[in-house]
């Protein structure tokens, strides 16, 4: 049966420790320059609704160090959302690659699109989830600090899709998420309700932060919302990541974005470049993250 992976609840918790394990295994074989290339003559095809860097770069380098190829497609080089149903192009492309990476606005749009796919469709992003982010998230802390399970993870900022992810994480990677968003900017009901053991919801940074393991923090305005810029920089302010929160976490606590970063605005420069920060490598990883999760999907089912 062909598996999808559009949210972390499409996998158990076996296989997302799996795929953190890989993922670690997979980086130290390139560093060895050991070649593995399971894909060869194998093509993803990335259908981007939304622009990127880290994931774009991340796929197609993926795609090349696995032997196989990438086809980067952007709303004007293909029919979707221009009048072709979902559905149909869904089952074309099925036809003609191996695996799809979908970008979308909407995440609605990547649940129908995958019901149609006969291949295994990855969720690169949506307005609801960003779970391709959150295994990269996860192997960064696994190599700074090791294992996350009985931590206490502290979200700051707008109950976004990176938050949704987080929240989805909790039980199969079994840690204490701790979210402090502004007023009428929490995560969706249905996903902390469903999680209520191991999340808690406040307005304070400072409760949320208290003896963290991490603290999280995430663009106040993500695409699709520049127009609410100003009026959110205004409401987020006082949510900002900066040393005076950093305090109230453990000593030992790190610091984690999902970039891109706005210095002055989520973060202080003094934090996402300071000793605590580990936002490279978690950028970096976003590569052997999703090595792992193309090997699962496309080599091993």
């Amino acid at each position: 049966m062909t598996r999808h992976f559009l949210s972390l609840a499409d996998l158990n918790a076996q296989e997302l420790h799996g795929i953190i394990d890989r993922a670690i295994e997979l980086k130290r074989m390139l560093s060895a320059d050991e070649h593995y290339e399971p894909l060869r003559n194998k093509t993803l095809a990335m259908v981007f609704e939304k622009s990127s860097t880290r994931t774009r770069v991340s796929f197609e380098t993926a795609m090349t160090h696995f032997g196989g190829n990438a086809i980067f497609l952007n709303p004007r080089d293909s029919h979707l959302g221009r009048g072709e149903p979902i559905e149909d192009t869904a089952r074309v492309l099925s036809g003609m690659v191996n695996g799809i990476v979908l970008r979308t606005i909407s995440h609605t749009t990547i649940e129908t699109f995958a019901q149609y796919a006969m291949v295994p469709v990855i969720n690169g992003l949506s307005d609801r989830f960003h779970p391709c982010q959150l295994l990269a998230d996860v192997l960064t802390y696994v190599e700074h600090r090791g294992d996350i399970s009985g931590k206490k993870v502290a979200w700051i900022g707008d109950g976004n899709n990176m938050c949704h992810s987080w929240i989805n994480a909790v039980k199969p990677f079994d840690f204490q998420l701790a979210i402090a968003t502004p007023p009428g900017f929490e995560p969706s009901n249905d996903l902390t309700d469903a999680n209520v053991e191991n999340v808690s919801l406040t307005h304070d940074i400072q409760e949320a932060a208290t003896d963290s393991d991490i603290i999280l923090t995430d663009t106040w305005a993500s695409m699709g919302q520049e127009q609410e810029k100003a009026d959110r920089e205004q409401v987020f302010l006082p949510f900002q990541v900066n040393t005076e929160l950093m305090a109230y976490a453990k000593p030992d606590a790190v610091f984690m974005h999902c970039l891109p970063a706005y210095r002055g605005y989520e973060v202080t420069a003094d934090v996402i470049d300071g000793p605590q920060s580990i936002v490279w490598d978690q950028a970096a990883n976003r590569l052997h993250a999703q090595k792992a999760l193309i090997d699962f999907l496309m080599v091993s089912n």
